[in-house]
């Protein structure tokens, strides 16, 4: 668990990042000195507006520290989700969004997909080239089932057909999340 002190520092990278990002501005984050933000992990940021996803991307692992992924990937997930290209975020839309930080633990391999705690852990699969994930959070907005959250990662995200996680030749991953959540305008 990060601290309240490091979870308000993330916040502020994600908001400066994010304002930055819409008026397609440089923004050169600050190393905010933290030991605890200079962990090497995993995180995607994601933007809603009224309760719709207006932008969501991120990474498993990451070479650099987490203060420097997150507000990476807080400018990308407005500039580079290929989902709203025609309907990328504004700073009109400012006051209106609601921003998750999902920072990640490790890919864990998955034995027995039947045995994931929704809401708990978020799910990757791929096979070849083809790949698919879904945070953690997806299954409680959704409320699907097991098999639900397994055969919508396939069949929506992944391109394959939706029971193939029951057929052994896709690689399944859980992991978790630290979810950090915030309003753009603060």
């Amino acid at each position: 668990m990060l601290s309240a002190s490091a979870r308000k520092t993330l916040i502020d990278l994600v908001r400066q990042s994010l304002l930055a990002a819409v008026r397609e501005e440089k923004f050169a984050p600050f190393d905010p000195g933290s030991e605890e933000l200079s962990a090497k992990c995993g995180c995607f940021v994601t933007y809603k507006t009224r309760g719709e996803l207006r932008g969501c991307i991120g990474c498993f692992s990451s070479d650099k520290p987490l203060w420097q992924t997150v507000a990476q990937y807080a400018a990308l997930s407005v500039t580079d989700d290929t989902r709203f290209t025609h309907n990328r975020l504004t700073e009109k839309d400012l006051p209106k969004i609601h921003i998750d930080i999902s920072v990640l633990s490790p890919l864990q391999p998955c034995q027995d997909p039947y045995a994931i705690e929704l809401g708990v852990h978020g799910i990757y699969l791929r096979k070849g080239w083809q790949s698919g994930c879904f945070l953690p959070q997806v299954a409680t907005e959704t409320g699907w089932s097991v098999e639900e959250f397994w055969g919508y990662c396939c069949s929506h995200k992944a391109g394959l057909r939706a029971d193939a996680w029951k057929t052994g030749a896709v690689e399944l991953f859980t992991f978790t999340a630290e979810v950090i959540e915030a309003t753009a305008v603060g």
